[in-house]
């Protein structure tokens, strides 16, 4: 990612330095204009939610945090003894992550990653969303057969949007399909497709694609925790 269309990771990088930012505004064609709050990607595990936290307990062995932003899970794993490798597509993120003490980090593409293996697979803050369609949670799984440890997880969250759409479901090929942009200042962005994908979906994906999907806990939501494993 050129660092000059990296909104959030300018934004990361600033609230590191300042302990404060502008807002970093988010829109979609599904509503006009939101905001996500800076200082929860540097909370700590008292005050990540219960998923979160959940999925950070379950962590074993050499584990991979996808797409870590600013990097709270990994400090939280690390501090804990556990041998983490954060991964960033953004390069301010992994500036910062590197500022904040985290060992191992790289600017790296999830679905480019090789050479390597993982007991546990973090893909938190709904992170399921990095496949971007429904259609390409298959490159997920092919990603699994080269990364994940015989015997390993993956440990990752995601919603259920239905409910917002309050029984009339959009004309997609499936409804959690939006597209994001995202602005900093006078940072903007590309955009960008994200996924939402229900609970019973994912397990249906994943036995389709000779995995397990289990989930591990619910949220107020309408979120969830799932554990994969190889079926």
């Amino acid at each position: 990612m050129n660092s000059q269309k990296d909104p959030m990771g300018r934004a990361i990088a600033e609230f590191h330095k300042t302990g404060m930012a502008d807002k970093l505004r988010v829109f979609s064609p599904m509503f006009e204009e939101d905001e996500m709050p800076l200082d929860t990607l540097f909370r700590t595990y008292d005050a990540m939610p219960e998923i979160e936290r959940r999925a950070l307990d379950m962590a074993k062995g050499r584990t991979l945090d996808v797409g870590a932003a600013s990097g709270c899970h990994s400090l939280v794993l690390q501090e804990r003894g556990i041998d983490v490798t954060a991964i960033d597509i953004s390069p301010l993120s992994v500036e910062t992550m590197k500022n904040r003490g985290i060992k191992k980090v790289f600017e790296q593409d999830f679905f480019t990653l090789e050479g390597q293996l993982f007991e546990t697979i973090l893909l938190l803050m709904n992170g399921f969303g990095i496949t971007g369609t429904l259609q390409r949670m298959r490159d997920l799984f092919r990603q699994l057969d080269k990364i994940l440890a015989p015997g390993g997880q993956l440990l990752g969250d995601s919603s259920d949007i239905s409910y917002v759409f309050d029984g009339y479901m959009p004309d997609t090929e499936y409804y959690g399909e939006l597209t994001f942009q995202m602005q900093y200042k006078d940072t903007i962005g590309e955009p960008f497709p994200w996924l939402y994908i229900d609970a019973d979906t994912l397990k249906q994906v994943a036995t389709d694609n000779g995995y397990h999907a289990e989930i591990i806990a619910e949220g107020k939501h309408y979120d969830y925790l799932a554990r994969i494993t190889k079926g």
